[in-house]
């Protein structure tokens, strides 16, 4: 990590940017959902807030959409790049992901709904077993501090909507 990555002020993207990256976040959870994967979506976009970098849908119950799109990235562009860039969620990181984006140096990351909220949707699924850690407690104990933004009111009844649709129809 650069010496300048903490103390260089970073711009925030919009509150319209914000829920226009969260909508294409869960509109490729959707996709994943149609492939017959978990609705689980993340985008990255690039530090003009604009740009979108990586789409990423739910794989499987271990590489989820935040963890392969964090590993992916950290591939592909630099630790100082990454540290401008900003996650999207449909769903708040599990401590799995929050730590994989941490990692990874990607500066701020951003949901649409809690991972107790997902619980609600799930219940005791036993392809979603929700721990009980947000990834504000992940974020807390790291060395730097990640931005984390979220939930977001704007898309979360939508994003709620598709979860229990999904998981009522593969209980």
């Amino acid at each position: 990590m650069s010496s300048n990555m903490q103390a260089a002020p970073r711009s925030a993207p919009t509150h319209e940017q914000i829920v226009r990256h969260l909508r294409r976040a869960a509109a490729v959870g959707e996709r994943a959902a149609s492939f017959g994967h978990h609705p689980f979506g993340a985008i990255l976009v690039g530090p003009d807030h604009e740009t979108v970098l990586i789409e990423q849908g739910n794989v499987d119950t271990i590489n989820h959409a935040e963890s392969v799109l964090a590993r992916i990235a950290a591939m592909n562009f630099s630790a100082d790049y990454l540290w401008d860039c900003t996650l999207y969620t449909s769903v708040e990181p599990c401590c799995m992901c929050a730590g994989t984006a941490y990692w990874a140096n990607i500066g701020r990351v951003v949901f649409g709904m809690t991972e107790q909220r997902l619980l609600e949707a799930t219940g005791n699924h036993a392809e979603n077993p929700t721990m009980s850690v947000s990834s504000r407690y992940v974020f807390d104990h790291c060395q730097k501090r990640v931005d984390l933004i979220g939930p977001v009111a704007d898309v979360e009844d939508d994003v709620m909507r598709v979860q229990r649709a999904f998981w009522q129809t593969h209980a």
